[in-house]
């Protein structure tokens, strides 16, 4: 069982990594509708909003108390992320509260936080209200995914992507639900490797199908990196909870390159180096996701 530290540190953490991915996850889905569609859209911005709300109550409650490591980690806010948020903006018309990320980037760690009794109950507080905001959220999803599967909506998102980020909501919640009862829900190596290997995995198929035809290097290297997180992923399917520590040296070696390809394309497509229709903030969304994965696989190595 958690101890009251550790609940309140992993809360806070939790929050400020997956409550930015939903909000981010709510301006794709509403920057990939059409006219067709305003109330989707409509929907999307709200769930922006709410999440906005999610993550800046978890700044707020967890400067001076998340860890130094997570703090440091670039999966909490990377020097890009502001910059992707205004060409963001100015490129889609959709408004993001960049004082949030101004002070995440003045976020600091403790490695001996104080826990009060008023903080427990803050902390309670936010889970609780984020369950069925989540829940809402993923049911936003499924009927999005629904409405492309039936041919009866048509959005400039992949429906794998969709997927995608269901599957992301889904885990913030589970990870959640862990939580409330008790329990650390980053403990198991082999279920950890297999969500995250799946993600890296579909990263580069997204990246791989978003740049321009003409990019054909680029192209060629996200190929790859699918090939290598699919090659990981079945290793890991295969092992046990016992032998999966064998692969996970790999598998960070793997992510570390990884997350100097989608550095590298953060900043390319920033400067308008890079020809794609990747938004700016999905570059540097991806790039904080292999940041969070090296944190986790460096845990257990």
């Amino acid at each position: 069982m958690l101890t009251q530290q550790q609940y309140v540190i992993l809360s806070l953490e939790l929050h400020m990594f997956f409550g930015r991915i939903m909000k981010e996850h709510s301006i794709f889905l509403e920057a990939g509708f059409t006219p067709a569609n305003p109330d989707y859209s409509k929907a999307a911005d709200q769930f922006k909003e709410q999440f906005e709300i999610v993550l800046l109550n978890a700044v707020n409650l967890g400067n001076g108390i998340i860890t130094p490591t997570v703090a440091s980690s670039g999966e909490i806010v990377t020097n890009y992320t502001l910059g992707s948020e205004q060409k963001t903006q100015n490129f889609t018309g959709i408004a993001i509260n960049q004082n949030i990320t101004k002070l995440e980037a003045d976020l600091y760690g403790s490695p001996n936080p104080r826990i009060t009794p008023e903080l427990i109950q803050q902390v309670k507080q936010l889970n609780t209200l984020t369950i069925p905001l989540l829940d809402g959220l993923i049911d936003f999803k499924s009927n999005i995914l629904n409405n492309v599967l039936s041919c009866y909506m048509f959005t400039v998102n992949y429906p794998l992507l969709i997927e995608h980020i269901l599957r992301e909501a889904k885990m913030y919640r589970s990870h959640l639900a862990a939580l409330e009862s008790g329990q650390n829900p980053d403990s198991s190596i082999k279920e950890t490797e297999l969500f995250w290997d799946q993600i890296m995995m579909e990263h580069a198929l997204f990246i791989r199908g978003l740049l321009d035809p003409s990019e054909n290097q680029l192209i060629s290297t996200s190929n790859n990196f699918a090939q290598e997180y699919a090659a990981l992923l079945q290793e890991a399917k295969s092992a046990t909870d016992r032998t999966i520590e064998g692969i996970t040296g790999a598998t960070l070696q793997e992510t570390l390159k990884y997350r100097d390809f989608k550095e590298a394309g953060t900043k390319g497509i920033s400067e308008c180096k890079i020809r794609s229709i990747i938004l700016p903030l999905l570059g540097d969304h991806v790039l904080r996701e292999s940041n969070h994965f090296i944190r986790l696989l460096k845990q257990f190595t």
